[in-house]
């Protein structure tokens, strides 16, 4: 069940990119026990829709108690990883940062989520993912000529930039771990990913092919044919015909004739044509668009709401969503020839787990009793 059966990795909850990263890693095979705050989360007493902690076991640690910590450190003897979300400094407050528990279990690897990273002026400054992303110059570019930035949800920032980065430093350094004998700290920032994401954008505007000037490029709605249309019944579609003979396919299902137009490249006749295009696409709907150029390579797609995903024929084909336990949600990505990855469970309650993760540390029925009467675990 994955690439990643057999490895254990300790997740100290947090929000956003840390449960993300989680995700990943459990869906892709890893045994990942969730380390929750006592008291509850955003979806504390209905985890069925908590997609970001499926196939996740969870215990309930308070960790401003020294037996609480103790614990996280015995756990984490047990594991190949563990990672937090706090701000450089609060882990090692708390007695679980890296140069403790690695004391422990040399060859751990400390993954570290944070916006700013573990350094620098802005390390201790709070922030959001709309910051990290400001100041990684992947904010800026987002957004139609004339208009402010727009927001890309947190895509960019905490899941893009963030989970994903820090998922992958950490197998990177499970694997370098293997044939060393030895752990590392993966410090992985939400800045740093988000720069990242922008490698070839920042080759392409060092080169002056890319315009500081918010959509008047190519690829940011400047372009006519690499846009989205509002259709007749107030539905979208999305264009993205570059290649000339995937342009022709556009404009033949648009009912307009190449010679009676500008070439495709010349830019001083983008605006225009984009005007020409959002009057024709307005003269039917978004789904019979989709009919007309359904089977032609004119690069147009139905922009979907959530809501409607799960009835397009691609994704049911490719099972792109499933359906786990009556809760549609997307699959683990990527796929394996061999070592499909498999959704074990929903999210667990906070704490779910806490009995069976003691016990098989080696505490008694008794001890455990103890320890939730003490407030140490719930």
């Amino acid at each position: 069940m994955g690439p990643l059966q057999g490895t254990r990795i300790i997740e100290i909850a947090g929000l956003g990119p840390g449960p993300f990263a989680g995700m990943v890693l459990a869906d892709m095979g890893a045994e990942v026990i969730r380390v929750e705050r006592p008291g509850g989360g955003m979806f504390a007493g209905n985890p069925d829709y908590d997609y970001l902690n499926r196939g996740k076991r969870c215990i309930a640690i308070n960790l401003k108690s020294e037996s609480g910590v103790a614990t996280v450190i015995k756990l984490s003897k047990t594991a190949a990883g563990i990672f937090e979300g706090f701000r450089p400094g609060v882990a090692e407050k708390l007695g679980i940062g890296p140069e403790v528990v690695t004391r422990a279990n040399p060859k751990l690897v400390y993954g570290r989520m944070t916006g700013w990273g573990q350094e620098g002026p802005l390390a201790q400054s709070a922030g959001h993912d709309i910051n990290y992303i400001s100041i990684a110059g992947a904010l800026h570019p987002l957004g139609q000529k004339g208009s402010k930035p727009m927001i890309p949800l947190n895509l960019v920032g905490d899941f893009g930039g963030g989970g994903l980065m820090l998922a992958f430093g950490m197998v990177c350094a499970l694997y370098e771990a293997k044939n060393s004998g030895l752990g590392q700290v993966v410090d992985a920032a939400m800045v740093d990913g988000a720069a990242l994401l922008m490698a070839s954008l920042f080759g392409a505007q060092q080169v002056g092919f890319w315009s500081e000037e918010r959509g008047t490029n190519m690829l940011d709605s400047g372009a006519h044919f690499y846009d989205t249309y509002e259709c007749a019944d107030g539905e979208y579609v999305s264009v993205g015909a570059i290649e000339p003979q995937f342009y022709a396919e556009l404009l033949t299902g648009l009912g307009l004739n190449p010679k009676d137009l500008p070439q495709q490249m010349d830019m001083a006749s983008w605006t225009g044509m984009k005007k020409r295009f959002s009057e024709t696409f307005k003269t039917r709907g978004r789904d019979e668009w989709v009919a007309i150029f359904a089977g032609k390579d004119a690069c147009v797609a139905p922009v979907l709401k959530m809501s409607e995903v799960g009835q397009h024929p691609h994704i049911k084909a490719r099972e792109t969503l499933i359906d786990l336990e009556g809760h549609l949600q997307p699959a683990p990505a990527p796929r394996y020839s061999r070592t499909k990855p498999e959704i074990n469970h929903r999210a667990a309650e906070i704490g779910e787990h806490t009995n069976d993760i003691l016990g098989e540390l080696g505490l008694s029925t008794a001890e455990i009793e103890q320890f939730r009467a003490q407030g140490i675990v719930t």
